[in-house]
């Protein structure tokens, strides 16, 4: 059994990623640690998990080996160290830091420390999302020019994000650092690593940080990809788009399915997608113990952290950031 600490209870995945963990055979939480005590004694009591208010001494303990970090994203760099310092394994929400030079103090520690590491990617485990990087990887649509991904909710316009998600210190940013993420990481997964960023943030509703964002990305041979996020558009559904010179795919969209168009043939509606991959924590579990893959790793946290600061970077300064 991996007997492991919930670190914070900050962010809105906690109680998911709680529910797995404690769901898991593999698994045995043991603990929980915030360091907003009142917090993290009241989301104790609720998940009958006893509470520590010493990070450190719940990382010193010989019957926790990893640790889940859903601490607010300015804490990453302390926490993780620490963690990885510990000899703990680590699973964290993304993004991994709110800057790349604490993105790579992490991964330094991380690598020295040589424990299993995994970052939250849904998205990447998704049958729709695989069959997306099937299709680009074996050119059905030719060369590849243009992607777009719409991921957005209403949480600020709805009224039902936590207050603490608006908090520019702690978050980093808005709906591009959170939501957003989702399209960044898919982006770079598709098309390979951007060489310039141009974003533009908007607050719909007036809160500190950005609720409605797009970022414009460019990669090397022309191609584009466009990541359209925020927290003020009710019912807006998931949808991710390829264009390339030989034909196109669409996925999601009001009706949620996967349509493919290639050479002038008709639309052809796709339902033979591949199997979804295992979730973040069941690869991390079976990394731990058995030495299993984990498909998105530090290298991909990494590069999720270096886009997202040229984002934030071109939206401040009005022009495009150069990432070569």
């Amino acid at each position: 059994m991996i007997g492991t600490a919930i670190l914070s209870t900050w962010h809105v995945h906690t109680k998911g990623y709680t529910r797995e963990a404690q769901a898991h055979p593999d698994m045995d939480v043991k603990v929980v640690w915030d360091d907003d005590q009142v917090r993290g004694k009241e989301f104790a009591e609720a998940w009958d998990l006893p509470f520590e208010g010493s990070l450190d001494a719940v990382l010193s303990r010989d019957d926790i080996d990893a640790v889940i970090v859903d601490t607010p994203t300015n804490q990453h760099r302390e926490v993780i160290v620490k963690a990885a310092e510990a000899k703990k394994h680590i699973f964290t929400e993304k993004v991994l830091a709110i800057t790349s030079a604490d993105a790579r103090a992490i991964a330094d520690a991380v690598e020295k420390a040589g424990v299993q590491f995994v970052i939250s990617f849904p998205h990447r485990t998704m049958p729709h999302n695989l069959y997306a990087k099937q299709t680009v990887d074996q050119g059905k649509l030719g060369t590849v020019n243009l992607l777009r991904v719409r991921n957005a909710h209403n949480g600020a316009s709805g009224g039902w994000l936590p207050a603490h998600f608006y908090d520019k210190e702690t978050c980093g940013g808005g709906a591009m650092m959170d939501l957003g993420a989702h399209g960044m990481y898919l982006s770079h997964w598709l098309l390979g690593r951007p060489t310039k960023v141009q974003a533009g943030f908007t607050h719909v509703t007036g809160k500190e940080v950005e609720d409605n964002a797009v970022a414009l990305l460019e990669f090397d041979g022309g191609a584009m990809a466009i990541n359209e996020t925020g927290f003020v558009s009710q019912d807006s559904p998931f949808s991710l788009e390829l264009y390339g010179d030989k034909g196109c795919l669409l996925i999601g969209g009001p009706d949620n399915q996967v349509r493919l168009k290639t050479g002038g043939q008709d639309w052809e509606t796709v339902t033979d997608l591949p199997a979804p991959l295992p979730s973040a924590m069941e690869q991390w579990v079976e990394g731990i113990l058995r030495g299993g893959s984990i498909v998105f790793g530090l290298d991909d946290a990494l590069a999720l952290t270096d886009v997202m600061e040229a984002a934030y970077q071109s939206h401040e300064t009005g022009s495009k950031v150069d990432m070569r």
